[in-house]
């Protein structure tokens, strides 16, 4: 079974085999732990890949954003960064006020993909190719306003408010909607909702103005026959049956966070996309610790299928961590 098929089974509760895997990299564990990076890759290869954007025009940035220093983004967010090998964050709004507003510059260079370079891509591999963009309208939001003055902003509602979130919410929709004529197997959206124990705005709030979002990024992803993936940090479980209502096809999510059980009823419902927790576990679990949790995860949620052995190795992880959690999942389902 190549990898392609074992997602695809994987997310239709239909995998006989092993569990499917992926694992997401960051700079820092690249600098820290490059030869147990590059042994992991080899004895435990990804299921998963991301296809290259191959844009005819490039975006203006500067800086890096993995680096210390400054970085500006293709929108002109200006990131912070104080540690190599994480991404930074932003300090100063790029809107202070609503007279700018008009002012931000959306990426139009996102939309001149090369779709042959990436259907040649797509031929090429035997993986399941995820597109190369990623809608994140909270996020984006938050990036040109700063958190703070977001939150006040979805209070307030100002006209101008709505008509910037409008205008980046149609330029997602227009990535996906190209994507979507691509040979790429899923399309992808994300946005970080989570705290600890709650979501950073209200399910109500997060029902007025995103749900109909995403509502639109799934709907676009199905038009075309693709799947849908999304990423979310922290606790979502009071909008889990709201994004299942809506299609979505795989989360990654931090689950540790919100609690098997508190999981279980949707088992078979979405395919979990990982992942092992790695604010406690990968960092200081010993391999014990990490064999009981991928076993929990399991006996929780996975049947055939409906889970993604996936983690992410950041920063702190413990390389050893990161392969006793694949080692263990190919022992509980080969």
């Amino acid at each position: 079974m190549n990898s392609r098929l074992r997602i695809q089974q994987t997310l239709a509760n239909q995998n006989t085999g092993r569990a499917a895997r992926d694992l997401w990299l960051l700079p820092w564990a690249v600098d820290h732990h490059k030869d147990a990076v590059e042994s992991i890759a080899a004895d435990y290869p990804r299921d998963i890949t991301n296809a290259p954007a191959f844009l005819q025009t490039t975006p203006p940035t500067k800086g890096d954003p993995y680096r210390v220093g400054t970085y500006v983004d293709e929108w002109g967010c200006i990131f912070e960064q104080k540690q190599d090998g994480i991404i930074g964050e932003v300090k100063e709004p790029l809107v202070h006020d609503w007279t700018q507003a008009d002012q931000v510059r959306i990426p139009k260079e996102s939309l001149t993909v090369d779709t042959n370079q990436v259907n040649k891509f797509c031929r090429d591999t035997e993986k399941f190719v995820i597109g190369g963009c990623c809608p994140r309208p909270f996020e984006r939001m938050q990036f040109i306003r700063t958190t703070q003055a977001l939150y006040m902003d979805l209070v307030d509602q100002p006209k101008e408010f709505l008509r910037l979130l409008e205008r980046i919410h149609e330029h997602f929709k227009a990535e996906l909607e190209l994507w979507g004529t691509t040979d790429v197997d899923a399309l992808m959206f994300m946005d970080d909702w989570g705290a600890q124990r709650s979501l950073l705005i209200s399910p109500s709030m997060w029902r007025d103005f995103f749900k109909p979002l995403y509502k639109d990024y799934i709907d676009i992803a199905h038009k075309h026959g693709k799947f849908i993936f999304m990423h979310s940090d922290g606790f979502i479980l009071d909008i889990l049956p709201d994004l299942i209502e809506l299609g979505l096809d795989a989360v990654n999510s931090q689950i540790f966070c919100m609690g098997l059980d508190k999981l279980r009823p949707f088992k078979g419902s979405i395919t979990f996309w990982g992942e092992l927790d790695r604010q406690h576990l990968l960092p200081y679990g010993d391999r014990e610790a990490i064999v009981q949790a991928v076993t929990d995860i399991k006996d929780n949620l996975y049947e055939q299928g409906g889970v993604i052995a996936q983690c992410e190795f950041g920063i702190g992880a413990k390389p050893e961590n990161v392969r006793t959690m694949f080692e263990t999942w190919d022992r509980l389902t080969n």
